[in-house]
Order: structure tokens, then C-alpha cells, then sequence
């Protein structure tokens, strides 16, 4: 079962046991441009399934208000990217309507997006915005990296009373390889790699890509899938630090963003006396996403980019 499978599948079981679960989205009636919610709408029926009109910030307010309301609406934005119509529905009202209340009312709201390059689609539909959301105190934003945790991250999201943001890596999306510690919650960071000589803590695509590189490096890598970006919590990073003493973050959102600064400034606080040495980042550069194959190859973060920043944390250590 590749991620998308997964994701409908637990949509689906989730669905069936909870009434009060309603999708709404452009196309979600025909599936969605991955067939995200394809066969929904024949056993469900149009009132579960609602097509919208094409208008991100119209429909998450309605979800906003079905939540208030008492149901669970699920809605697929698509593309990471449409979180910017969304935006004042999702960070005015979904984020802060629990702590504006007193506690008395909850949002239990699931958004469903796409982000990453990689397939051509060009600046308007590739871009990791994971650094923006996690700025918003009351959004919890979690990023799966295998089909197991795609499927335990919405139910995770379509159990929770507050606003849910599971955020899917676009080159991942038909992927069934699996990952070390698939049992567990997608509310904790897991190590899906042991090593001692440094930590690499990233998510998504390039979880599966250092797996791949530290199998053929001299190095002992310690690989921590990043999986619960919001709230943020790096105790698996710093345990890890306890054990190697150096520390690689690598992401796909542009170096501009604010995850891996978030990640850096908390390690910092918390664990400075367990690094020896600073941390490396790894980042897409600063520019809009191109859409031509050669221009997006070289934009994106390849094999030789963890590699570098790997073996310089490590050389920089041995120097000293």
C-alpha cells in the first residue's frame, strides 16, 4: 500500500465509525488531483463528500464553523502552496479560537496538503511552507514519512480537538517503503537509523534519502525522522546528541524558512553542553521553485549535499 492508499484507507475506517467526519475540497467528489478521496463519495454520499468552489479561503472558513459546530470536517488543500489563501482562516480563527474562548469551544479540523518539488509543477505548487506554519501557536503540523505514519497521522488529526495540519511529501506520495519504528506515534520524532558518530535529524524525502547515502559512507550516522513539527519538541534530537555530539538538520523548505532555525535555537537552549561543535544546516536556496527539469534538479537537495554536510561536521570536529 503506497501513501496515498494509506491516507484513503484511514479516511475511509475513520468515516465509517464517525459520522460527524466531513471532507471538503475542490474535486474530493472525483478524488482529488492524487486520488486522495477517489471512491469516497460512492459510499459515503455528497453530503460527506462536498465539492467546493475553487476558493481556499471560503471553504476552510466553512470548515472552521462545522467544527464549532460539532463535526470533523477534513479538507484537502492540495498544494502546500494554497495554505496562503487559507491562511487567515487557519491562523485567526482555526489556531486561536480555543485559547480565545476560554477553552470553551475546540476546532477539531484536519487539512490535508502536498508540498515539495520535484515533478515539474513550478512555484506555485511545490513549495514547503512548514516553517511558516509552525510559527502559529494552536496549529500542530505533522509530517509522515512512510505509509504507515501517512495513515497514523490522519487519524491522529481526525481524533484530535484541535487544528490539524498533516503535511505529505510530494516525491513520497506512491512510496511504500516502510520505516523503522512504524508502530510508534506520530506525535514523537522516532530514530529510524542507529550511529554514534552524528545525529541527522530531517523528515519527508530526504529521511529516505539519508538512508540511503549512510549506507555506502564510512560514518556512523544516527537518522532522526522528524515527524511532529508543531508544537516542537527536539528531546529525540537531544537524546541522540548525548550519543553522537554532532548535529546535521536538513530540509526542503527554502534556507529563508523558519523550521531549521526553530530546531537550532531549542537545541541550542537545551543542549549546548551536548554538541561538540556547531550545527550544519541543509536548506533549498533562496529562490522561487523553476519548473524546467534542469533548473528544479539543481535547485533541489541531492545525495551530495547531505554527503558535504555530513563529512564537514565531522572533518570540522577531527581539525579541532
Amino acid at each position: 500500500m503506497h501513501q496515498i492508499q494509506a491516507a484513503r484507507a484511514a479516511l475511509a475506517d475513520f468515516m465509517a465509525d464517525d459520522p460527524s467526519v466531513v471532507v471538503l475540497g475542490e474535486d474530493v467528489r472525483a478524488g482529488g488531483p492524487f486520488s486522495l478521496t477517489k471512491g469516497l463519495s460512492e459510499r459515503f454520499g455528497d453530503d460527506r463528500v462536498r465539492d467546493t468552489p475553487i476558493c481556499e479561503l471560503a471553504f476552510t472558513g466553512a470548515a472552521v464553523g462545522m467544527a464549532l459546530g460539532g463535526a470533523k470536517p477534513f479538507i484537502d488543500l492540495m498544494f502546500n502552496d494554497f495554505i496562503t489563501a487559507a491562511s487567515d482562516q487557519l491562523f485567526n480563527n482555526a489556531a486561536k479560537l480555543h485559547f480565545m474562548s476560554g477553552g470553551r469551544y475546540a476546532v477539531p479540523l484536519t487539512v490535508w496538503s502536498i508540498a515539495g518539488a520535484g515533478t515539474r509543477w513550478g512555484a506555485h505548487h511545490s513549495q514547503h511552507l512548514e516553517g511558516w506554519l509552525t510559527q502559529v501557536p494552536g496549529l500542530k503540523v505533522l509530517a509522515p514519512s512512510s505509509p504507515s505514519m501517512v495513515a497514523a497521522s490522519v487519524r491522529a488529526a481526525l481524533t484530535d480537538p484541535d487544528p490539524v495540519i498533516v503535511v505529505a511529501d510530494r516525491t513520497l506520495l506512491y512510496s511504500r517503503e516502510p520505516l523503522t519504528g512504524d508502530d510508534g506515534s506520530p506525535w514523537s520524532s522516532r530514530v529510524v537509523q542507529a550511529g554514534d558518530t552524528v545525529t541527522l535529524a530531517t523528515s519527508g524525502r530526504l529521511t529516505h534519502m539519508a538512508l540511503a547515502v549512510t549506507a555506502e559512507l564510512d560514518l556512523s550516522v544516527e537518522i532522526v525522522d522528524l515527524q511532529r513539527l508543531a508544537p516542537l519538541d527536539v528531546s529525540v534530537i537531544l537524546r541522540s546528541l548525548s550519543r553522537t555530539s554532532r548535529l546535521v538538520l536538513a530540509h526542503d523548505e527554502a534556507v529563508c524558512g523558519g523550521l531549521l532555525a526553530s530546531i537550532q535555537r531549542q537545541v541550542y537552549e537545551q543542549g549546548f553542553w551536548l554538541l561538540d561543535g556547531p550545527i550544519v544546516t541543509v536548506s533549498s536556496p533562496a529562490t522561487p521553485i523553476p519548473a524546467a527539469a534542469a533548473l528544479e534538479d539543481a535547485y533541489m537537495i541531492d545525495e551530495r549535499d547531505l554527503i558535504a554536510a555530513l563529512r564537514s561536521v565531522v572533518d570540522e570536529q577531527v581539525a579541532a
